[in-house]
């Protein structure tokens, strides 16, 4: 990104209280984005959301519907994020620059925790994609590095022996989609591969690296074939990549299939998913993730209905069923 784009980028930032975190998303990254009129988005990290919000309010309140400021501002829009969504408070159709803009704000906690250990799978879904970082106080780039992984093990244990580097980028864009109730009227049906045909360099930038350490690990190899990749499909490579994933999924997948408990050299106990097959391992993760993704998308919509106001969340989702009516025309 050059430099001029960048610093119109984090001028916004100028005109908010100050923020831990804060990346760009989504079209915006396109490398032959030149549409202005397309709506920029912003995720911001900050450590008390609540303090956050009423210095906002103070400084901004013409961004937020007036109702909300009468009934309480920012613990209002803190106790509808924490309460009814999934942490994080959406504000879209805000103004500057000539340009409307979109933001998230999410407390840092929060944002790691889902980061780690996809507890909710929202922002941890989106930083699986590429971003483009503007503030990053408590290095959350190499935090993000747990999550890059994980879902490179979730999305080899989705994909069959022999598949392309763009079939990997377009499951790990597509895990967060899975159970996404607006992919069933509300967002375009070729999201995922117009995400990755357009940011596909970005995607190999962020996710080369790891792939050649799953290269040393034997769990795949580069082909000079069309199908440029060939991962190994045996039950025990299909253990080691169920064991990279996050803790929370582990755990509910164990509640499916059962558990078993392994005694280290240490004596330590620890416990894994008893896994017959790799279809049934990939199966079962899917099942569990979809209804994760179901369930706190529900939620964000919700959420985001109640703080962002009837109109602005009306206006938003009408914009987001005619791009989806127009991909299946």
């Amino acid at each position: 990104m050059e430099t001029s784009e960048r610093e119109e980028l984090a001028s916004l930032l100028t005109v908010l209280p100050p923020v831990d975190f804060c990346c760009v998303y989504g079209s915006t990254l396109h490398p032959n984005n030149q549409d202005k009129s397309k709506m920029v988005d912003y995720i911001l990290g900050v450590s008390d959301p609540m303090q956050w919000h009423s210095q906002n309010l103070k400084m901004n309140s013409d961004h937020y519907a007036s109702w909300m400021v009468h009934l309480g501002g920012a613990r209002l829009i803190t106790q509808v994020a924490d309460k009814v969504g999934v942490g994080v408070h959406f504000n879209p159709f805000v103004s500057w620059n000539d340009r409307k803009l979109k933001y998230g704000v999410v407390r840092m906690n929060d944002l790691v925790q889902d980061i780690l250990d996809w507890n909710r799978f929202y922002l941890s879904g989106r930083l699986q994609k590429p971003v483009h970082l503007l503030v990053d106080n408590l290095d959350i780039q190499d935090v993000n590095s747990v999550n890059k992984r994980a879902a490179v093990s979730a999305a080899l244990l989705l994909l069959p022996s022999k598949f392309t580097e763009e079939d990997l980028y377009a499951k790990i864009c597509s895990l967060s989609y899975m159970g996404d109730l607006r992919m069933l009227f509300a967002e375009d049906t070729n999201k995922v591969n117009k995400i990755v045909k357009g940011q596909f360099d970005l995607f190999q930038s962020m996710y080369k690296p790891l792939l050649e350490e799953c290269e040393t690990k034997n769990l795949l190899r580069f082909s000079s074939a069309e199908t440029n990749l060939v991962q190994d499909s045996s039950l025990s490579s299909s253990r080691s990549l169920v064991s990279s994933l996050p803790a929370s999924v582990r755990s509910q997948m164990r509640k499916l299939l059962g558990e078993k408990k392994i005694l280290s050299e240490t004596g330590r106990v620890s416990r894994e998913v008893c896994i017959g097959s790799r279809e049934e391992a990939a199966k079962c993760m899917e099942k569990v993730m979809k209804r994760r993704v179901m369930v706190s998308s529900a939620r964000q919509a919700v959420s985001g209905f109640l703080a962002a106001g009837a109109i602005n969340a009306t206006v938003y989702l009408s914009q987001k069923m005619r791009k989806a009516w127009n991909s299946r025309s």
